[in-house]
């Protein structure tokens, strides 16, 4: 009995000892997503689990529907639970300040994942995709489509931002509008509804339905009559499937019409023809920069950063890695998203 005893005794041992390496000693990372509601999200949050966990990290990944009380409820047991690092989307870039706060004085970092945190000086570092260079590549791809260079036009456009409380969502209208302000000034560019700035044509919580309720009610208002919509620059593809979903009533020929995260619904509108392209932003290559942050942190090595001047959040100037989106488009997808792993070619038909 006693020796069964003992050896029960050394197992359990060797059992905790294993545990502990595997755990890089006992560190624990929380991943707080802000909804499950875009396919985005899901991918950046199992992403970021499974990279974390490669490296040994033990993770609380959460999902807060959308709702800011959960996310702060769900970031206050993070810290609770002890959380060594936090990487947060945020939902509302205003809204984590008091609880960032718990987080700094426990010593906790904090990397704002893809959504900047504003008017904190809580945040560590910022993990992103080059924002502003997103929405130039939507900019020029209408510009390039449409020859606006070689003086065509005037033709027809109509622009759709993201959320006004998503910090990114003015950089990404800021960087369109960088390109196609010049022909809207000039008169090659004609915005029939009116609605050029960003309060205008925002889209509260990126949502499909928001999008796709303001563009029936603008087609009704502005094209019914058959007069040509020739592009609709809108932001990401939440708002796009809405555009498209109101194009259905629209009986001209379909406009360009660029989008932002190469969602399968999206690629699958973009492959039927009803829309144009979409700007991929690899979740793949954030996650790895992040987790290589991350790893830093808790090793005392110096992470990855590239950008030390551009993201102010209203308290400091925000250390950053920005990784660079590309577009595709009919003719690249097939490279950019299945050749790479990032779909299945199943998924997309």
């Amino acid at each position: 009995m006693k020796k069964a005893l003992c050896l029960l005794l050394c197992l359990a041992m060797v059992v905790s000892m294993l545990t502990a390496c595997g755990s890089s000693s006992g560190n624990k990372v929380g991943v707080s997503m802000p909804t499950k509601t875009l396919q985005r999200w899901n991918q950046d949050g199992s992403n970021m689990k499974e990279q974390l966990e490669k490296k040994g990290y033990e993770v609380d990944l959460q999902y807060a529907d959308d709702d800011v009380a959960t996310q702060v409820n769900q970031i206050e047991n993070m810290i609770s639970g002890g959380c060594k690092v936090l990487v947060i989307a945020s939902i509302e870039g205003d809204s984590l300040g008091t609880v960032l706060a718990q987080a700094k004085e426990k010593g906790v970092k904090v990397i704002a994942y893809d959504r900047l945190i504003m008017n904190t000086d809580a945040v560590t570092y910022y993990a992103t995709f080059d924002n502003f260079m997103v929405g130039v590549k939507q900019g020029q791809y209408i510009e390039d489509q449409l020859g606006l260079k070689s003086n065509a036009g005037p033709f027809n456009i109509e622009l759709i931002a993201g959320s006004p409380d998503d910090n990114n969502a003015h950089i990404f209208f800021e960087g369109a509008m960088s390109i196609l302000q010049q022909y809207i000034d000039n008169g090659k560019l004609v915005v029939k509804s009116g609605q050029k700035t960003f309060e205008q044509v925002a889209t509260q919580g990126w949502k499909t339905e928001n999008a796709q309720s303001r563009f029936e009610a603008l087609i009704a208002a502005n094209y019914a009559d058959g007069t040509q919509l020739d592009a609709v620059m809108a932001s990401n593809d939440s708002t796009a499937l809405g555009v498209a979903n109101a194009l259905a009533s629209y009986t001209g020929k379909y406009p360009i019409l660029t989008g932002q995260d190469c969602d399968i619904a999206n690629v699958k509108n973009m492959i039927a023809g009803k829309q144009s392209m979409s700007i991929f932003k690899d979740t793949r290559t954030l996650a790895e920069k992040t987790t290589e942050m991350v790893d830093a942190i808790l090793k005392g090595g110096e992470p990855p950063i590239n950008n030390t001047t551009d993201y102010d959040n209203g308290k400091f100037v925000v250390p950053s890695y920005l990784c660079d989106p590309v577009f595709a488009d009919v003719n690249n997808y097939q490279k950019l998203l299945v050749e790479s792993g990032y779909y299945k070619a199943e998924q997309l038909q």
